[in-house]
């Protein structure tokens, strides 16, 4: 019987709160146990977790691919379905003009082609992003999803990169993956967040991390997602609104992480593995 792989994500409302850092050091700290780890950076749009490891990206082991739609002029009658269709506000029509299609609000959902009574919008695939492998030591792979610059909708990337990171995790007999998430409460995160154990939730005593914690926690009971709190920099500022929020959500913080020079200094120099938390 094939074994249970431990699905935890990492996130936090607001982003510069230690998100990353945090999920590099509970990587490592699960390989000093002899866990095998997959770390699967989740923040598409901007993956900083090889830099933390001193890593630079290898060629990509998958390239993502969506379906976006191509208006066939020949067949369309100007009957303005697709755009009535479309819930992302991404087809554009004046009446008795062609549809226009705004690829940068294009989720690729498909329901304008399949709407269409003339069979006049086909589907084109097109490269959106690239997943990457880099073993960094025994036991411990980081998986990083990164979107084509530009992209706007970047969920079905972050979805890919998950399916790709648990598939390797069990080709590779994994016991974790951490999902390293996006800052803040879109799509991309909700994508990450999706289907996880538990989520790690990062935030920072400060007026700003408490009410980014309050909008996290609020998506993630949404979501039905159990979520553990962690403070970081905990003796720099006020945590008393940090821990109404907590109260309010029926949780607590799981740990405080103190502001730490040592740890700056691994930050900066991409040498994470080396610090103990």
């Amino acid at each position: 019987m094939r074994k249970k792989i431990k699905q935890i994500a990492i996130s936090g409302g607001k982003g510069g709160v230690g998100k990353s850092t945090v999920a590099v050091l509970f990587a490592n700290k699960l390989i000093k146990k002899g866990k095998k780890v997959i770390l699967c950076d989740c923040d598409v749009e901007c993956p900083n977790d090889y830099l933390l490891l001193g890593q630079k990206l290898r060629k990509p082991m998958q390239r993502v691919f969506a379906e976006f739609p191509k208006l066939i002029k020949s067949k369309c009658r100007k009957c303005g379905l697709c755009a009535r269709t479309c819930r992302n506000n991404a087809i554009f029509q004046q009446a008795g003009k062609y549809p226009i299609f705004v690829k940068d609000l294009c989720s690729g959902c498909g329901a304008c082609w399949i709407v269409c009574p003339y069979k006049a919008i086909k589907s084109q695939k097109q490269e959106i992003g690239q997943i990457f492998v880099n073993p960094i030591e025994k036991n411990f792979w980081l998986a990083t999803g990164q979107a084509n610059a530009g992209l706007e909708e970047t969920g079905p990337v972050v979805a890919q990169t998950k399916k790709f990171a648990l598939d390797f995790a069990k080709k590779v007999k994994a016991d974790y993956i951490l999902f390293d998430t996006a800052a803040g409460t879109h799509c991309p995160v909700i994508n990450a967040l999706l289907d996880v154990d538990f989520a790690y939730i990062i935030t920072e005593p400060t007026p700003m991390g408490a009410m980014d914690l309050s909008l996290i926690l609020d998506l993630c009971q949404k979501l039905k997602t159990p979520i553990k709190i962690i403070l970081n920099q905990a003796d720099l500022g006020d945590k008393t609104k940090v821990e109404k929020i907590a109260k309010k959500f029926k949780t607590k913080i799981k740990k405080e992480i103190p502001y730490s020079k040592e740890l700056v200094r691994a930050y900066s120099k991409g040498k994470l593995l080396n610090f103990k938390f």
